[in-house]
């Protein structure tokens, strides 16, 4: 009887499991789906994840950026003075970067058609991506780093430029040109 109880118990456990895993979930791999096909129109809860995603990506980047710079400036990694004094450089650009990012996603969440935050958001996440590429290459940051930096590069190409940015310029029209005034003809003076 005690295991038959046990025995039910996990079963209604696993159901519950199961119900939330059925449940539609935005990673990354559903925005790189949905990027690829020819269907580019976002839904607002999709926006809403989209940026929720991004913000946790940045979030993420921002602790490693921590764990960077503790490790440098503690003597953890093997570090010579002027090339942790580079890191540290490359590192801050890095915060400014982050706060960047984190001010315009909460720009696009208050106006979603916000096109300059859109743009600055991307540039950000381009920076991101630069840079933790390059620490990725380091030995001793690269263990802090893993595969968040093809992932922010993932974020940033394909899913944000195409998915976001790209359609909400298009709305914007923003090539249509103004129009043009009529020159009205220049009186020629006398010549005497």
């Amino acid at each position: 009887m005690r295991y038959q109880r046990r025995f039910l118990g996990l079963a209604i456990l696993l159901l519950c499991v199961a119900s939330f895993s059925y449940a539609e979930d935005y990673d990354l791999q559903y925005f790189l789906s949905k990027s690829a096909s020819k269907t580019i129109e976002l839904s607002k809860n999709e926006q809403v994840e989209l940026f929720d995603r991004i913000d946790g990506i940045i979030g993420r980047a921002k602790q490693i950026r921590m764990k960077l710079v503790e490790g440098i400036q503690t003597g953890e990694m093997d570090i010579r003075y002027q090339d942790g004094k580079f890191w540290i450089s490359k590192l801050e650009n890095d915060q400014e970067s982050i706060e960047t990012g984190i001010k315009q996603i909460k720009l696009l969440r208050e106006k979603p058609a916000h096109l300059v935050a859109a743009i600055n958001l991307f540039k950000s996440l381009k920076d991101l991506s630069s840079n933790f590429n390059a620490y990725n290459n380091m030995p001793g940051f690269s263990a802090f780093v893993g595969d968040l930096a093809p992932e922010i590069e993932l974020w940033a190409d394909p899913v944000f430029y195409k998915l976001f940015l790209i359609p909400l310029a298009q709305s914007k029209n923003i090539e249509k040109a103004p129009p043009q005034k009529e020159k009205k003809p220049v009186p020629k003076g006398k010549k005497k």
